[in-house]
């Protein structure tokens, strides 16, 4: 999978008995998801163009190119479907795409490096960093908030972070 993706949806099941599928938009205009088509597959090199032809719950009915029968569009549930990031819109100064931040050496206000971003998710109550801390396989969440994480700089491949007293491990810093 090419770094220049982002996962922007997943299909959630065939729809009907035509090769409609059930799809989950994970963009912030649910509907602009077939704007950035071709839409690639997370499991093989196959791409879609993705038209919308109603809603469902939880989502949309679509159709993808390639897809013509209810066989095809179920083999294809629990695909996750990316965008090549040139197509996604430009995000303000303080916004930022989950896959940019992937990787990102995260460094304490004194300059030590305490590890790299692992993952960044939502689980509902905001956005969370996983922080797999430096020579070791030990992760750390951290809330994604101004606070915690006062500087994202992804030109120099980096976020500062000032994390609250008692999240860090004893030994995080000896590691």
């Amino acid at each position: 999978m090419s770094g220049k993706r982002v996962c922007v949806g997943a299909i959630a099941g065939a729809y009907g008995v035509r090769g409609e599928v059930r799809l989950k938009s994970f963009c912030a205009d649910a509907a602009a998801i077939a704007r950035y088509g071709p839409l690639w597959c997370d499991k093989t090199a196959r791409s879609f163009s993705v038209t919308i032809t109603g809603s469902v719950k939880g989502g949309f009915a679509a159709r993808l190119s390639g897809v013509s029968s209810r066989e095809q569009a179920e083999c294809l549930r629990g695909t996750l479907l990316f965008a090549d990031r040139a197509t996604l819109p430009d995000l303000s100064d303080d916004e930022f795409y989950q896959s940019d931040l992937i990787g990102l050496e995260a460094v304490d206000t004194d300059g030590t490096t305490l590890g790299f971003v692992h993952a960044a998710v939502d689980y509902g109550a905001g956005d969370i960093l996983e922080v797999r801390l430096e020579n070791s396989t030990d992760t750390i969440l951290l809330p994604f908030t101004l606070a915690t994480v006062p500087t994202v700089d992804l030109e120099a491949g980096r976020i500062i972070v000032d994390p609250p007293d008692g999240l860090m491990p004893d030994n995080a810093k000896e590691n």
